[in-house]
């Protein structure tokens, strides 16, 4: 395992420090022995004719006696272990399905781990906070609102719509949507779209951010763009930020770690540091190494 890096984020400087008067200072994540389980239904059809149906059926029978072979419960993470600085931004990083997703709802209080706990900033994570914001591959926008509307969600939910006017204005001015605070999310490019929805987050002042894979169904150009955007946010705002990805460029381009998890149930198999402007050189030796060996623990 290589060293971590727990170098926190600059200070804010420039629009980014408009959000409030001070810089918000990011989250420390802890999970301890995090296992997960999901219970799983079974749909086996009761009753005399379907009985009949698999006497004659052997295709019938085969798909009743696989539906009942069916364990309880899907096991999708297993004795989880990860501490996380305040400030840093991580990238996790493994097969489809093997409970990178489940690892950002276990943080953002949308569910609660089968066994072990799931702590930020010394407290147990029990449900969703403001301070935890989550931005998904669909930005999510309320079609019926305006942009600025959908920004104003948290504070009109916590009841002080009237007196964040100015940080609703600000965390549009930050993510390049003023002049598009009157549109509807059906005239926005994907792209925008993203922007309106990472803009809905940050006026919440978020100390932990999580990211499910918001940049996945971008095109190229704009993905790029994004990516770096999200990094000066980062950057500025200094919250702590939590990537899951498929894509091991995007992970080494934004994060100072790389979290590998294993297949279902899935557990840390390497935790990798990410060193300094190596996102800058992505055609040098050091960045092919660190690139193919995270590939090579993905069975790639």
């Amino acid at each position: 395992m290589m060293t971590e890096n727990t170098t926190s984020a600059p200070a804010a400087t420039g629009p980014g420090a408009a959000i409030g008067p001070e810089r918000p200072r990011g989250a420390e994540v802890v999970l301890d022995g995090v296992s997960h389980r999901y219970p799983l239904h079974h749909e086996l059809d009761q009753g005399w004719v379907p009985w009949a149906i698999r006497r004659v059926s052997p295709a019938a029978r085969a798909r009743h006696e696989a539906e009942a072979a069916k364990g309880s419960s899907l096991h999708v993470l297993d004795d989880v272990a990860l501490t996380i600085p305040s400030g840093q931004f991580v990238a996790v990083v493994g097969q489809s399905g093997c409970g990178k997703s489940t690892i950002l709802r276990l943080l953002a209080g949308l569910e609660a781990p089968t066994r072990g706990s799931v702590v930020v900033d010394g407290e147990r994570v029990t449900r969703p906070a403001p301070e935890r914001a989550m931005a998904f591959q669909e930005a999510t926008l309320l079609p019926w609102r305006t942009v600025r509307d959908n920004v104003a969600l948290g504070p009109q939910a916590r009841g002080r719509l009237a007196i964040d006017q100015r940080r609703i204005d600000a965390a549009l001015e930050i993510v390049g949507l003023r002049d598009f605070a009157g549109a509807y999310p059906s005239t926005l490019s994907g792209g925008m779209a993203q922007r309106a929805a990472l803009a809905r987050a940050l006026v919440n002042r978020p100390r932990l951010f999580l990211l499910d894979e918001p940049f996945g169904k971008l095109d190229a150009l704009t993905r790029l763009g994004l990516q770096d955007e999200f990094s000066r946010l980062w950057a500025s705002q200094a919250f702590t930020a939590i990537l899951v990805t498929h894509d091991v460029d995007e992970a080494l381009r934004l994060a100072e770690r790389v979290v590998v998890l294993s297949e279902r149930p899935a557990h840390v198999v390497a935790d990798l540091e990410v060193p300094r402007l190596l996102a800058a050189a992505p055609a040098s030796a050091d960045y092919q190494d660190l690139k193919a060996r995270i590939l090579s623990l993905l069975g790639r």
